[in-house]
């Protein structure tokens, strides 16, 4: 049977927005604690939050569980939701996870793929060491960055990845430093060497080995951390 007419265009729907509230509201809050609006050790305003957002308590609460699974706010009942301080406790367990982890991922690259990496690792180091010399610490951060993910991109767990990569947010960016430890990080750069010279003659295993027990060894790089984060013993915020 033959319909008379013309078809009429197919009505477009609105484009969902890809980012659910929550997800925004949680970018939101790590941002602020990026940029030293929300400070270590501070309680939070929900009723104020909840207002400057425009938002109900729901996506508020579920960005602070994530939060708290992630180690940057602790949730405390009856009391509130504070902001996680890095006491060296916790900054020693991040070392020692980080180096286990990353030396892992190092550990499960052939020679050959070891081999191959050196050459863009040695790069972005001695992008490391320019940035350095122009002080530019924030194009030091990136090219560090890039540096590890050179080796860790290529890591097919992507869970193990991302809980890298939170756990530098936790060290580097809540809030983040304008500034750095000169000596520490041309010392960071000589470790990379070493580093990029064991892969460049395909001993990925001393590699792996040099990046957990050297590179990421809290008791290596204690010295430059208690200055660079400011603690003393016992977890306690040295005076400043």
């Amino acid at each position: 049977m033959a319909i008379s007419g013309t078809l009429e265009p197919p009505t477009k729907k609105p484009i969902l927005q890809v980012r659910s509230l929550r997800l925004q509201v949680y970018e939101h809050l790590k941002e602020l604690m990026n940029e030293g609006q929300l400070r270590p050790g501070a309680f939070l305003d929900l009723r104020s939050l909840e207002g400057d957002l425009g938002i109900s308590r729901t996506p508020l609460r579920d960005a602070l569980l994530r939060l708290e699974s992630e180690g940057f706010v602790e949730i405390l009942p009856r009391r509130g939701v504070r902001i996680v301080e890095l006491t060296l406790e916790r900054i020693r367990d991040i070392y020692q996870i980080i180096g286990a982890l990353e030396g892992s991922v190092l550990r499960t690259r052939p020679a050959d793929v070891a081999v191959g990496l050196a050459p863009r690792m040695e790069r972005l180091n001695e992008g490391m060491a320019h940035a350095l010399d122009l002080f530019d610490y924030d194009r030091f951060y990136e090219r560090n960055t890039e540096f590890h993910d050179a080796f860790l991109s290529l890591s097919s767990n992507t869970e193990l990845v991302d809980h890298v990569r939170i756990l530098k947010q936790r060290l580097y960016d809540f809030p983040r430093k304008h500034e750095v430890i000169r000596e520490w990080e041309e010392r960071s750069t000589h470790e990379h060497e070493a580093i990029v010279h064991l892969l460049s003659q395909g001993d990925v295993g001393a590699a792996a080995d040099f990046m957990r027990d050297v590179h990421w060894s809290f008791d290596v790089q204690s010295p430059f951390i208690r200055r660079y984060y400011g603690v003393a013993e016992g977890g306690t915020r040295a005076a400043r």
